[in-house]
């Protein structure tokens, strides 16, 4: 069996990216990694963008003209985190494709991997949709393009390999699988609901089984 997943890696116009100046590269790798320590630190909302730039030892301005906003801010952490996720699993399924996992378990894992990344970066997230930068409905905005598309593959895989029916609808149920992944959800769950991370897996790997015995 060779399971194939293609993620899409979207950015912007989809015109290729200016080559950035070495000491602009420089500026934004040093503010990326000062926020992210300060975030680890003291939380994501107790951190203002004036302690970012005193931190980095850089001036407003020059911080406010890479990001106008925390929220932006955090968006460009996500990007840099979610393609180090995204290189993660594309090796995972890999390996285990070659070594013949069924489909459908490579999507249990692939779902266990993925809510203890909402839930690592659930602060990150959270700034972002509060400022409206990520839609919560169009899966063609980050974070979320990436997510459907590998799950509606692996549904996919999982047909043509025979662990799915041919009838069942890959797209509705990709969708509905990634749902109580959606930050707010997720959040209220955790915080509201006191779902454990391991409850949340074991929700999401049942309906999985269930898809398998229909």
């Amino acid at each position: 069996m060779n399971t194939q997943i293609d993620i899409a890696m979207i950015s912007g116009d989809g015109t290729k990216p200016r080559q950035e100046r070495s000491d602009a590269a420089a500026n934004r790798k040093l503010i990326l990694a000062t926020a992210e320590k300060l975030f680890a630190e003291r939380g994501v909302e107790a951190v203002t963008m004036a302690d970012i730039a005193q931190a980095a030892a850089v001036g407003k301005g020059t911080l406010y003209r890479r990001y106008v906003n925390k929220p932006q801010l955090c968006l460009a952490l996500m990007d840099k985190q979610m393609l180090t996720f995204q290189n993660e699993v594309l090796d995972r399924l890999r390996e285990q494709s070659i070594r013949q996992l069924p489909t459908m378990e490579q999507l249990n894992l692939f779902l266990e991997s993925l809510v203890y990344f909402v839930d690592r970066h659930m602060p990150l997230l959270c700034e972002v949709q509060r400022a409206g930068l990520v839609s919560t409905v169009h899966e063609q905005q980050m974070p979320h393009i990436w997510q459907y598309m590998t799950t509606k593959g692996l549904l996919n895989a999982a047909v043509q390999t025979g662990e799915l029916s041919p009838a069942i609808d890959t797209e509705y149920i990709a969708d509905a699988l990634l749902a109580p992944l959606r930050v707010a959800l997720f959040r209220f769950q955790r915080e509201v609901r006191g779902f454990s991370l391991a409850r949340i897996v074991t929700g999401l790997q049942t309906w999985v089984d269930a898809l398998a015995a229909l």
